[in-house]
Protein backbone atom coordinates (compact mmCIF):
# COMPACT_ATOMS: atom_id res chain seq x y z
CA UNK A 1 0.00 0.00 0.00
CA UNK A 2 1.70 3.38 -0.93
CA UNK A 3 0.74 6.49 1.04
CA UNK A 4 1.83 9.73 -0.43
CA UNK A 5 2.26 13.06 1.57
CA UNK A 6 1.69 16.20 0.31
CA UNK A 7 5.00 18.27 1.14
CA UNK A 8 2.95 21.48 0.86
CA UNK A 9 0.64 20.27 3.32
CA UNK A 10 3.00 19.02 5.78
CA UNK A 11 4.83 21.97 6.30
CA UNK A 12 1.59 23.60 6.66
CA UNK A 13 0.71 21.55 9.50
CA UNK A 14 4.11 22.20 11.10
CA UNK A 15 4.23 26.07 11.26
CA UNK A 16 0.33 26.30 12.58
CA UNK A 17 1.87 23.54 15.78
CA UNK A 18 4.75 25.68 15.72
CA UNK A 19 3.01 28.96 15.90
CA UNK A 20 0.27 27.57 18.02
CA UNK A 21 2.83 26.04 20.71
CA UNK A 22 5.21 29.37 20.49
CA UNK A 23 1.78 32.02 21.34
CA UNK A 24 1.20 29.62 23.98
CA UNK A 25 4.76 29.68 25.75
CA UNK A 26 5.09 33.29 25.16
CA UNK A 27 2.26 35.81 25.55
CA UNK A 28 3.03 39.34 24.37
CA UNK A 29 0.96 42.18 24.58
CA UNK A 30 -1.15 42.77 21.55
CA UNK A 31 -1.63 46.62 22.51
CA UNK A 32 -0.34 49.51 24.45
CA UNK A 33 0.01 48.95 28.01
CA UNK A 34 -1.83 51.30 30.46
CA UNK A 35 1.05 52.00 33.38
CA UNK A 36 -0.84 53.73 35.93
CA UNK A 37 1.04 55.96 38.86
CA UNK A 38 -0.82 56.20 41.71
CA UNK A 39 0.40 59.25 42.50
CA UNK A 40 0.65 63.20 40.66
CA UNK A 41 3.46 64.29 38.53
CA UNK A 42 6.77 65.36 39.69
CA UNK A 43 6.80 62.63 42.53
CA UNK A 44 9.01 59.64 43.44
CA UNK A 45 6.48 56.85 41.90
CA UNK A 46 5.91 59.50 38.61
CA UNK A 47 10.00 59.68 38.19
CA UNK A 48 10.08 56.22 38.69
CA UNK A 49 7.44 54.63 35.89
CA UNK A 50 9.07 57.53 33.60
CA UNK A 51 12.61 56.18 33.89
CA UNK A 52 11.03 52.21 33.62
CA UNK A 53 9.25 53.33 30.37
CA UNK A 54 12.46 54.88 28.81
CA UNK A 55 14.22 52.00 29.85
CA UNK A 56 11.90 49.31 28.49
CA UNK A 57 11.38 51.56 25.13
CA UNK A 58 15.30 52.35 24.66
CA UNK A 59 16.37 48.21 24.86
CA UNK A 60 13.38 47.04 23.49
CA UNK A 61 12.18 44.69 26.29
CA UNK A 62 8.70 44.70 25.01
CA UNK A 63 6.89 45.01 21.51
CA UNK A 64 4.58 47.43 22.47
CA UNK A 65 4.97 50.55 24.37
CA UNK A 66 4.12 51.74 28.37
CA UNK A 67 1.71 54.26 28.88
CA UNK A 68 2.35 56.26 31.70
CA UNK A 69 -1.22 57.62 32.95
CA UNK A 70 -1.01 59.66 36.61
CA UNK A 71 -4.30 58.80 38.49
CA UNK A 72 -3.32 60.18 42.38
CA UNK A 73 -7.14 61.40 43.24
CA UNK A 74 -7.96 60.37 46.83
CA UNK A 75 -4.81 59.50 48.15
CA UNK A 76 -4.21 56.97 45.42
CA UNK A 77 -8.22 55.69 45.47
CA UNK A 78 -8.81 56.52 42.16
CA UNK A 79 -6.21 54.62 40.92
CA UNK A 80 -6.53 51.45 43.28
CA UNK A 81 -10.60 52.06 42.01
CA UNK A 82 -9.52 52.08 38.24
CA UNK A 83 -7.56 48.49 38.66
CA UNK A 84 -9.59 46.81 40.74
CA UNK A 85 -12.35 47.67 37.68
CA UNK A 86 -10.14 46.34 35.28
CA UNK A 87 -10.03 42.52 36.68
CA UNK A 88 -8.83 39.95 34.22
CA UNK A 89 -7.44 42.76 31.98
CA UNK A 90 -3.59 41.41 31.11
CA UNK A 91 -3.00 45.43 29.54
CA UNK A 92 -2.73 47.69 32.82
CA UNK A 93 -0.32 47.59 35.26
CA UNK A 94 0.27 49.88 38.31
CA UNK A 95 3.22 51.67 40.30
CA UNK A 96 2.55 51.48 43.89
CA UNK A 97 3.90 53.46 47.20
CA UNK A 98 2.58 52.76 50.67
CA UNK A 99 -0.84 54.51 49.88
CA UNK A 100 -0.99 50.60 48.30
CA UNK A 101 -1.74 49.75 51.62
CA UNK A 102 -3.18 52.78 54.05
CA UNK A 103 -6.24 54.30 51.23
CA UNK A 104 -7.74 50.71 51.53
CA UNK A 105 -7.39 50.60 55.33
CA UNK A 106 -8.68 53.61 55.77
CA UNK A 107 -11.62 53.74 53.11
CA UNK A 108 -13.07 50.35 53.28
CA UNK A 109 -16.08 51.57 51.64
CA UNK A 110 -13.67 50.90 48.55
CA UNK A 111 -14.25 47.38 48.75
CA UNK A 112 -10.08 47.27 47.71
CA UNK A 113 -7.81 44.32 49.11
CA UNK A 114 -4.71 45.26 48.27
CA UNK A 115 -3.66 41.27 48.22
CA UNK A 116 -5.94 40.66 45.00
CA UNK A 117 -3.94 42.61 42.93
CA UNK A 118 -1.38 40.67 41.52
CA UNK A 119 2.73 40.66 42.11
CA UNK A 120 4.92 41.18 39.47
CA UNK A 121 7.71 43.33 41.05
CA UNK A 122 8.89 45.42 44.00
CA UNK A 123 11.98 47.60 42.35
CA UNK A 124 13.06 49.02 45.38
CA UNK A 125 12.41 50.69 48.83
CA UNK A 126 12.84 54.88 48.98
CA UNK A 127 13.90 56.64 52.26
CA UNK A 128 12.60 59.54 53.93
CA UNK A 129 14.70 62.51 55.25
CA UNK A 130 13.52 65.26 57.00
CA UNK A 131 13.87 68.44 55.22
CA UNK A 132 14.02 72.42 56.43
CA UNK A 133 14.95 75.07 54.00
CA UNK A 134 18.41 76.62 54.60
CA UNK A 135 17.22 80.18 55.03
CA UNK A 136 15.55 78.95 58.39
CA UNK A 137 18.79 78.63 59.63
CA UNK A 138 18.53 75.03 61.26
CA UNK A 139 21.40 72.76 60.89
CA UNK A 140 20.58 70.17 63.23
CA UNK A 141 17.60 67.98 65.08
CA UNK A 142 17.45 69.71 68.42
CA UNK A 143 17.42 73.01 66.28
CA UNK A 144 14.57 72.02 64.68
CA UNK A 145 12.93 70.50 67.50
CA UNK A 146 13.18 74.11 69.69
CA UNK A 147 12.04 76.28 66.27
CA UNK A 148 8.97 73.63 65.54
CA UNK A 149 7.91 74.22 69.26
CA UNK A 150 8.19 77.96 69.09
CA UNK A 151 5.89 78.04 66.21
CA UNK A 152 3.22 75.39 67.66
CA UNK A 153 0.40 75.13 64.69
CA UNK A 154 1.61 77.68 62.59
CA UNK A 155 4.79 75.32 61.96
CA UNK A 156 3.57 73.54 58.39
CA UNK A 157 4.90 70.39 56.98
CA UNK A 158 3.78 69.60 53.74
CA UNK A 159 3.18 66.14 52.60
CA UNK A 160 1.72 63.99 50.03
CA UNK A 161 -2.26 63.08 50.64
CA UNK A 162 -3.77 62.36 53.96
CA UNK A 163 -2.69 59.54 56.15
CA UNK A 164 0.20 58.90 53.83
CA UNK A 165 3.68 58.03 54.61
CA UNK A 166 4.48 61.78 54.87
CA UNK A 167 1.27 62.32 57.49
CA UNK A 168 2.66 59.05 59.43
CA UNK A 169 6.25 60.58 59.93
CA UNK A 170 4.92 63.69 60.82
CA UNK A 171 2.76 61.79 63.65
CA UNK A 172 6.39 60.26 64.99
CA UNK A 173 7.77 63.37 64.99
CA UNK A 174 5.26 65.33 66.50
CA UNK A 175 4.27 62.52 69.68
CA UNK A 176 7.93 61.99 69.81
CA UNK A 177 9.49 65.40 70.24
CA UNK A 178 6.46 67.23 71.86
CA UNK A 179 5.77 69.06 68.68
CA UNK A 180 2.54 70.30 67.20
CA UNK A 181 3.01 70.95 63.86
CA UNK A 182 0.28 71.28 61.27
CA UNK A 183 0.33 68.79 58.23
CA UNK A 184 -0.76 70.04 55.03
CA UNK A 185 -1.09 67.81 52.11
CA UNK A 186 -0.57 67.83 48.75
CA UNK A 187 -0.92 65.50 45.68
CA UNK A 188 2.61 64.46 44.20
CA UNK A 189 6.00 64.25 46.31
CA UNK A 190 7.13 66.93 43.40
CA UNK A 191 5.20 69.56 44.58
CA UNK A 192 6.02 68.76 48.06
CA UNK A 193 9.75 69.80 47.25
CA UNK A 194 8.74 73.09 45.09
CA UNK A 195 6.17 74.29 48.88
CA UNK A 196 9.58 73.80 50.45
CA UNK A 197 11.83 75.31 48.49
CA UNK A 198 9.41 78.31 47.93
CA UNK A 199 9.08 78.81 51.59
CA UNK A 200 5.52 77.90 51.55
CA UNK A 201 5.82 75.23 54.46
CA UNK A 202 8.61 75.25 57.27
CA UNK A 203 9.37 71.45 56.70
CA UNK A 204 9.50 68.64 54.66
CA UNK A 205 10.08 64.55 55.20
CA UNK A 206 10.53 64.10 51.08
CA UNK A 207 12.36 60.90 49.58
CA UNK A 208 15.73 61.98 48.11
CA UNK A 209 14.56 62.02 44.41
CA UNK A 210 11.87 64.62 45.07
CA UNK A 211 14.20 67.32 46.89
CA UNK A 212 17.93 66.56 45.63
CA UNK A 213 17.31 69.00 42.56
CA UNK A 214 16.77 71.67 45.35
CA UNK A 215 18.96 70.35 47.60
CA UNK A 216 22.09 69.93 44.75
CA UNK A 217 20.87 73.89 44.18
CA UNK A 218 21.70 75.10 47.99
CA UNK A 219 17.55 75.65 48.43
CA UNK A 220 17.04 73.12 50.88
CA UNK A 221 19.16 71.33 54.37
CA UNK A 222 18.22 67.46 55.01
CA UNK A 223 19.13 66.81 58.89
CA UNK A 224 18.04 63.38 59.84
CA UNK A 225 17.16 60.25 57.81
CA UNK A 226 14.57 57.85 58.74
CA UNK A 227 16.82 54.45 57.76
CA UNK A 228 18.85 51.67 59.95
CA UNK A 229 22.31 53.38 58.11
CA UNK A 230 23.61 56.62 56.75
CA UNK A 231 22.83 57.01 53.29
CA UNK A 232 25.75 57.05 51.44
CA UNK A 233 24.33 60.30 49.48
CA UNK A 234 24.01 62.36 52.49
CA UNK A 235 27.15 60.65 54.91
CA UNK A 236 27.11 63.36 57.14
CA UNK A 237 23.07 63.70 58.31
CA UNK A 238 22.67 61.24 60.89
CA UNK A 239 19.87 58.50 61.06
CA UNK A 240 17.26 59.28 63.94
CA UNK A 241 18.31 55.98 66.18
CA UNK A 242 21.65 57.43 65.92
CA UNK A 243 19.60 60.68 67.98
CA UNK A 244 18.36 58.82 70.04
CA UNK A 245 14.78 56.76 68.63
CA UNK A 246 14.52 54.12 66.80
CA UNK A 247 12.23 55.22 63.84
CA UNK A 248 13.00 53.49 60.52
CA UNK A 249 10.60 53.52 57.65
CA UNK A 250 10.54 52.74 54.11
CA UNK A 251 8.87 53.02 50.80
CA UNK A 252 7.51 50.19 48.14
CA UNK A 253 8.24 51.20 44.92
CA UNK A 254 6.33 48.03 43.29
CA UNK A 255 4.42 47.19 39.99
CA UNK A 256 1.15 45.36 40.74
CA UNK A 257 -0.77 43.69 37.91
CA UNK A 258 -4.75 43.74 38.05
CA UNK A 259 -6.87 41.68 40.03
CA UNK A 260 -7.47 38.25 37.90
CA UNK A 261 -3.97 38.62 35.47
CA UNK A 262 -3.43 35.40 33.33
CA UNK A 263 -0.58 33.95 34.54
CA UNK A 264 0.86 34.42 31.51
CA UNK A 265 0.71 37.78 31.33
CA UNK A 266 2.06 38.03 34.55
CA UNK A 267 5.21 36.14 33.71
CA UNK A 268 5.69 38.06 30.99
CA UNK A 269 5.53 41.79 33.31
CA UNK A 270 7.66 40.32 35.89
CA UNK A 271 10.30 39.08 33.33
CA UNK A 272 9.95 42.53 31.55
CA UNK A 273 10.79 44.34 35.04
CA UNK A 274 13.58 41.56 36.12
CA UNK A 275 15.53 43.30 32.85
CA UNK A 276 15.01 46.77 33.78
CA UNK A 277 15.81 46.31 37.22
CA UNK A 278 18.84 44.73 35.88
CA UNK A 279 19.06 47.40 33.68
CA UNK A 280 22.50 49.57 33.99
CA UNK A 281 19.88 52.72 33.94
CA UNK A 282 18.06 51.52 36.88
CA UNK A 283 20.95 50.28 38.73
CA UNK A 284 22.22 54.28 38.27
CA UNK A 285 19.30 55.66 39.69
CA UNK A 286 19.06 53.17 42.54
CA UNK A 287 22.32 55.14 43.50
CA UNK A 288 21.48 58.55 42.98
CA UNK A 289 18.18 58.69 44.99
CA UNK A 290 19.13 56.96 47.44
CA UNK A 291 16.96 53.93 47.01
CA UNK A 292 17.34 50.36 48.60
CA UNK A 293 15.80 46.98 48.60
CA UNK A 294 16.12 44.08 46.17
CA UNK A 295 14.12 42.93 42.97
CA UNK A 296 11.46 40.49 44.62
CA UNK A 297 8.15 38.96 42.81
CA UNK A 298 5.20 36.15 43.07
CA UNK A 299 4.90 34.55 46.73
CA UNK A 300 7.64 36.33 48.17
CA UNK A 301 6.01 40.04 47.18
CA UNK A 302 2.54 38.75 48.79
CA UNK A 303 4.31 38.24 52.00
CA UNK A 304 5.90 41.31 52.05
CA UNK A 305 2.51 43.14 51.41
CA UNK A 306 1.31 41.03 54.32
CA UNK A 307 3.44 42.39 56.72
CA UNK A 308 3.61 45.85 55.46
CA UNK A 309 -0.45 46.20 55.96
CA UNK A 310 -0.05 44.61 59.80
CA UNK A 311 2.50 47.53 60.16
CA UNK A 312 0.43 50.00 58.66
CA UNK A 313 -2.69 49.18 60.42
CA UNK A 314 -0.49 49.73 63.95
CA UNK A 315 0.51 52.94 62.66
CA UNK A 316 -3.46 54.25 60.98
CA UNK A 317 -4.35 53.16 64.79
CA UNK A 318 -1.78 55.20 66.67
CA UNK A 319 -3.16 58.56 64.40
CA UNK A 320 -6.74 57.34 65.16
CA UNK A 321 -7.56 57.24 61.46
CA UNK A 322 -8.76 53.69 61.97
CA UNK A 323 -10.31 51.53 64.99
Amino acid sequence: MRISFNPVLLLTAVAVLFTTNAVAADWQPKKPVEFVIMAGPGGGADKMARLMQTVIEKHKFSRKPFIPVNKPGGSGAEALVHLKGKTGDDHTIMVTLNSFYTTPLRQPKLRVDPLSFTPVARMAEDTFLLWVHKDSGIKNLDQFVAAAKAKGKDWIMAGTGKAQEDELLTNFLNSTYGLNMRYVPYKGGGRVAKELAGKHADSTVNNPSEQLGFYQAGNTVPLAAFTKKRLPLFPDVPTFTELGHSYVYYMQRSVVGTPGMSKKAAEYYRKVFAKVYKSKEWQDYKKKKSLLGDFITGNELKAYWKREMANHKTLLREIGEIK
